[in-house]
């Protein structure tokens, strides 16, 4: 597991909501003072548990309102096939999410585009990048959840995860 205390768990969960928080208004939230509350801060993020603190742009706002998610099968398994496979798809900005899957799927992607002509654009670059044996394209007709924030609560409470 980890070694996390209810403090810690409360740290994150804050930053999940308001990655702008001072360190003053983050104790405050958490109920510690400052200088501990910064302490445990500064090793959240040495030990790897905040990978980074990021603004959170609306798509739709920003001109990219399509979510497509692409399922891709390949013949090719080896080890040498995928890291050319990945750095590809990785440099492809539509990508938003890139998973290698059990079961009948290879690789399940998350595209985010402009219009159906710009998935379009995105599908031609894909099938360029590796010989692929089918791809798949599910629109997603409504965003009904959408949250970047963890359930801190499945482990910070004690509740057996996984």
């Amino acid at each position: 597991m980890n070694d996390l205390d209810k403090f810690d768990y409360a740290i994150l969960g804050a930053l999940q909501v308001d990655g702008t928080l001072s360190v003053a208004e983050l104790a405050d939230k958490v109920g510690l003072t400052s200088t501990p509350c910064w302490k445990r801060l500064k090793r959240l993020q040495e030990d790897g548990y905040l990978d980074r603190r990021v603004a959170l742009v609306n798509r739709r706002k920003a001109g990219l309102p399509v979510t497509v998610f692409v399922s891709v099968r390949t013949s090719q398994h080896d080890e040498k096939w995928l890291a050319k496979f990945a750095a590809a798809v990785i440099a492809l900005p539509e990508v938003m999410e890139f998973h290698r899957m059990s079961g009948d799927v290879d690789y399940l992607l998350k595209v985010v585009t402009t219009d159906i002509d710009g998935y379009d654009r995105f599908y031609k670059k894909l099938i360029r990048v590796a010989n692929l044996t089918g791809v798949s394209s599910a629109f997603s007709m409504e965003q009904i959840k959408y949250t970047t924030a963890l359930p801190l609560d499945l482990v910070a409470h004690g509740v057996a995860v996984g």
